[in-house]
């Protein structure tokens, strides 16, 4: 079982690393990620930390990081509009 915050939810668990580097993630971690066997998981190194996420979860983490120098554009209608530009100059 994971250890616990005092408002009861998940702060972290132990785990045992094995033969060529495996370890098992626990059950509750594996239902708060939302992943199954098979699943694909990011695996990053920051601050001399292991982080696991899903790449939907490192895709909305990228989204949120580009979002404040968008300023209200649009990427895809921008590409939408430079395709169509250099479909019309050919």
């Amino acid at each position: 079982m994971g250890l616990m915050h005092y408002d009861g939810s998940m702060a972290e668990h132990l785990v045992k690393i094995g033969t060529n580097g495996r370890f098992v993630l626990p059950v509750e971690v594996r239902r708060a990620l939302g992943v199954a066997d098979g699943d694909t998981l990011v695996v990053r190194v920051l601050d001399d930390e292991v982080r696991l996420s899903t790449p939907a979860a490192a895709v909305r983490r990228a989204q949120r990081a580009v979002r404040p120098y968008l300023q209200g554009r649009s990427l895809s209608e921008e590409l939408l509009a430079d395709r169509r530009a250099e479909a019309a100059g050919e």
